[in-house]
């Protein structure tokens, strides 16, 4: 990761940055009182309440490192609203000409997907098949999505 720059929409910056905010002022701590709590009952060797709290500890340390490496690393893409190109933070609608139902999803970077959490926002990486494809098209464009049984879609609509 070192070095990389990572693409982040505005909104997924933001997201970052109160995830980071949460793990220092709130899990943190949490885990800090754990672990004096696990060490008050003496002997650590068999102390499960003492590794449970040590593994959420170098969980959190390690998305805490992954957070900071993506936020100095970051630049902030525009949606291509104005020439309607899709791009990063885009919100495209398109038809699949395989069973002729529309679909909106958000084009967001590969740090920021997450296509199951809300059903009513769908949020695809800029790398994957679907987003790839999307990137770079506009509105009208029939473009084929290289997945494992490629498809062919329509572009209807980018915000």
């Amino acid at each position: 990761m070192a070095n990389e720059k990572y693409k982040l929409t505005a909104e997924g910056k933001e997201d970052l940055e109160r995830e980071y905010r949460e793990i220092l002022d709130v899990k943190m701590p949490e885990v800090v009182r754990q672990l004096a709590e696990a060490r008050a009952m003496g002997d650590l060797s068999e102390n499960a309440d003492y590794d449970a709290a040590r593994d959420a500890q170098a969980k959190l340390n390690q998305r805490e490192k992954e957070i900071e490496e993506i936020l100095n690393n970051c630049i902030i893409v525009d949606s291509g609203k104005k020439n309607k190109t899709i791009n990063v933070s885009s919100t495209v609608t398109y038809k699949d000409l395989t069973d002729n139902e529309n679909y909106t999803v958000r084009i967001v970077s590969s740090v920021e997907s997450d296509p199951v959490s809300n059903p009513n926002e769908l949020k695809v990486s800029n790398e994957c098949a679907l987003g790839s494809a999307l990137i770079g098209h506009k509105e009208g464009e029939v473009v084929t999505v290289k997945a494992v049984k490629p498809y062919d879609i329509q572009i209807l609509t980018v915000k």
